[in-house]
This record gives C-alpha cells, structure tokens and sequence, in this order.
C-alpha cells in the first residue's frame, strides 16, 4: 500500500499564504510581537529627521512584502483569510501556481507603493500592515473573470453578482479614503491592489467590457 506524503511542492499557494499569515500572527501574541511590527510592518518612507533621531522604525525595502503577513487583530486575520480562501483558491485553481503567484504579490507590493506615496514623510510614522490590498486585487480578479457569480456575503448575508460587489465595495473604499483620510484604515492600499491587479490583468488580455 503506497502512503501519501506531506508535499509543500503540490500544496496550494492560498494554503501556504493562509498558513504563514496564521502562524505569524500567533508570533504576534507573543513577547516577539513588537519586534515584529518594528522590522516586517510597512513604515512610511520620508521620515523625518527628528523622527529618525528619536529611532523612530524606518522604511526598510523588505517591508513592501512583509507587512501583508502582519495583523493588528484576530478579526483582521479572519476577514482577510477569509477572503483569500474564497477568492484566492479558486483563482490559483484556474490559473495555476505561478500566475496566481505573480499576481498575488504584484497586488500585494502594488498596494504597499500605493500606501508609502499617501503616507509619505507622515508624522508620526505608523506602520501599515495586513492582507487587505493583495486580497482586494484578488477580489478584482475573482469579479473579471467571473462576473455573473453570485457570492454571498456575511455582511449583510445576501447573494450578490461578483461584478456588482467590485463595483461597490471599490467605490466605497475610494469614498471612505478621501473623507476620512485620518481613518486607521489603509482604503487607499486596497485600490492599490485592485489597480495594479487591473494592470496586470490587461497586460494578460483582460479587457472589462469584453463579452
């Protein structure tokens, strides 16, 4: 009788990505939790002097990756997981591990440029962290190549075309982010992910008024 094998190779990235966030956040509820928001958060870049001469945490290049893996709450990991499953495995099923790869961390650092040019030279600077873009990129995706499906919310609970809940969910992101641009919420690191996932998407053939 032939046994299987634990195989990370054959594994799903979403499972993978779902995994390592979880993980993290656990390190998070430790002593190592600020270390980690220090060196892995995305802090805005331009600080200034005073700042950097109080040893205020400054913007590292490896931060534009990192900072997706990061969650400030169990809710905030739950959503967001939530939401890479649902939308995230389907997607890899179609399109395979290494486009579905591509296309999850040009989201993700998309929504991390898009974030350092809002934040910039912010004072104090405050780190940006979480999912949220990548998983806003992906929800684009999930919307363009399967527009008609109905997917059901939590809330409020009601079924919705995928197309529609693009629309509307993008809409109010940009709406919350120019009248509440004091919020804690990153609105526009969401529309990051969903812009540079809409570029790359056209660079595949993607056109949104195609039939």
């Amino acid at each position: 009788m032939q046994q299987s094998s634990f195989n990370l190779k054959t594994m799903p990235l979403t499972w993978l990505l779902i995994a390592a966030s979880v993980i993290i956040y656990l390190l998070q509820r430790t002593g190592a939790g600020m270390e980690l928001l220090y060196w892995l958060g995305l802090w805005s870049a331009g600080t200034p002097e005073a700042y950097i001469a109080a040893n205020y945490p400054q913007f590292q290049p490896w931060q534009i990756v990192t900072y997706g893996f990061l969650h400030g709450s169990t809710t905030h990991l739950f959503f967001n997981m939530f939401a890479l499953y649902m939308f995230g495995l389907p997607l890899e099923q179609y399109w395979g591990k290494k486009r579905f790869s591509t296309y999850y961390f040009t989201c993700l650092i998309g929504a991390g440029l898009i974030q350092l040019l809002v934040t910039w030279g912010s004072s104090p600077p405050a780190p940006t962290i979480g999912a949220s873009g990548a998983v806003f990129g992906l929800l684009l995706a999930f919307g363009a190549m399967w527009p008609r499906q109905r997917i059901m919310l939590l809330i409020p609970p009601i079924p919705i075309q995928a197309r529609w809940f693009v629309i509307i969910y993008g809409g109010l992101q940009f709406f919350l982010g120019v009248y509440n641009p004091s919020s804690n919420v990153a609105y526009f690191a969401h529309l990051g992910g969903m812009l540079f996932g809409a570029i790359l998407l056209w660079q595949w053939g993607w056109r949104p008024f195609r039939r």
